[in-house]
């Protein structure tokens, strides 16, 4: 694609790095046949296609952002699949969230959609405020049906109850359970410390039973995804630095094996941690790389260590789902069914396995119509695999899937738990493919 960048405004690195994008793209189209929105809209500038254009002109331009390329760019999920399918190599993640910062500074959003987005960006980081608010709104819920449609979508998530805070997720040291094989830190997020405490339980447990050591850093917190993926760049760099700086902290003291993420949606975003820190004073930026290079999804991690024989007879049929931010993010998709498959479970792909379910950190909440289509989609093609239990590895996923079907969902590494000697997961209690819990 031929672009029109001045030499001033190819001065900035971020629109050097824009230019190299958006050159790179070659207008083939390839991208559209897996793009949700334009599969559910047909409309061109709800593909990847279409976006790439609105924001060479936005760029270019330097105009104000308008109304109208705003509910285009909102529209897209990140889901990536458009990377996955490119022949081209076009980086269009990149440049969705860098065309994100640019609305973000330069459009005034009708009020409702402040409100919305400015609470979603001060909750979700925050595990206590979050979990405080959580409880407020239970109080609230009666009245959900009277208000507007994207805070009644927040209402349609609430879980039935709010747990307290784990242990799992208090700064300290979790001891491997035999000889110690590796040392790792373990991401514990921020609204799953709240709503998805269990996966992080499931995780030290699956963990130190083979022989890792598991550190919950001080200090760690949010990785940033959820304000970077709303354009707030500035407040996506302030969790993600404080977090990079915790684990450095233990990088180097005693030394980490890995950084272990078992939300994928989490683990796609501190993976770049080295592009987005990449133009921050050298210390800064080599840290944020080094925690790059760590990174792994808790799956392919134990994918490289090698998974104990299980102690616990499985069988049942799982349909596994691949969240986005795994199989187009991370490019890891054969690793959580092989390793399911290897405890003795039947897993099936759905069909449109490449599709998102709608979850999409908070698009669910801010496009609850088209995260709605998409979700019914995704439950169609898992139920008609007829599963005892379906899987995935990203809590957003599973909030989003569990909302419209009956087959109970659980995370990948909370099978692999129960299956190497842990605890039958919560949500499979009393399910009678599983047996007594």
């Amino acid at each position: 694609m031929q672009t029109t960048f001045t030499l001033a405004q190819l001065a900035d690195p971020e629109i050097q790095e824009a230019d190299r994008i958006l050159r790179a793209c070659v207008h083939c189209g390839f991208c559209t046949a897996t793009c949700p929105t334009y599969v559910l809209r047909g409309d061109e500038l709800d593909s990847p296609r279409g976006r790439i254009y609105l924001i060479k002109n936005l760029l270019e331009s330097e105009a104000p952002a308008t109304a109208e390329v705003a509910v285009h760019i909102d529209r897209c999920l990140t889901c990536l699949s458009c990377m996955t399918t490119c022949p081209s190599g076009v980086h269009y993640m990149h440049l969705v969230d860098h065309a994100r910062g640019v609305i973000e500074k330069t459009l005034k959003r009708p009020l409702l959609d402040r409100v919305a987005r400015q609470t979603l960006a001060l909750l979700l980081p925050r595990p206590a405020l979050f979990r405080l608010a959580l409880l407020g709104a239970a109080v609230a819920r009666p009245f959900a049906r009277l208000l507007p449609g994207r805070m009644a979508a927040m209402f349609a998530l609430l879980p039935p109850s709010v747990p307290g805070p784990s242990w799992a997720d208090r700064p300290q040291v979790h001891r491997a359970r035999g000889p110690r094989r590796k040392r790792v830190a373990l991401h514990t997020g921020c609204a799953q410390q709240v709503v998805g405490a269990h996966i992080n339980e499931a995780t030290v447990r699956l963990l130190t039973r083979h022989g890792v050591e598991v550190v919950i850093a001080k200090g760690a917190g949010c990785c940033g995804a959820v304000t970077h993926h709303m354009g707030m760049t500035a407040a996506a760099r302030r969790t993600a630095g404080a977090t990079i700086a915790a684990w450095s902290r233990e990088i180097e003291g005693e030394g980490l094996d890995a950084i272990i993420i078992n939300a994928s949606g989490c683990g796609t975003s501190i993976k770049d941690f080295g592009f987005l820190f990449r133009n921050e004073e050298v210390g800064l930026a080599e840290k944020a790389a080094r925690v790059s290079a760590l990174a792994r999804d808790v799956t392919e991690f134990l994918a490289e260590i090698g998974l104990a024989s299980p102690t616990t007879a499985t069988g049942q049929t799982i349909a596994y789902h691949s969240a986005c931010s795994m199989q187009h993010g991370q490019r890891l998709k054969g690793g959580p069914p092989a390793l399911l498959a290897q405890v003795g479970f039947t897993v099936r792909e759905p069909a449109e396995s490449h599709l998102c379910c709608g979850s999409a950190g908070t698009y669910n909440m801010l496009q609850p119509d088209l995260a709605g289509a998409l979700r019914a989609r995704k439950v169609g093609h898992l139920e008609a695999t007829a599963p005892a239990a379906i899987a995935a590895g990203n809590l957003g996923c599973i909030t989003q899937i569990a909302s419209g079907t009956a087959v109970p969902v659980v995370h990948t590494v909370e099978l692999l738990d129960w299956a190497t000697g842990g605890p039958l997961p919560a949500a499979l209690a009393g399910q009678p493919a599983f047996g007594p819990g």
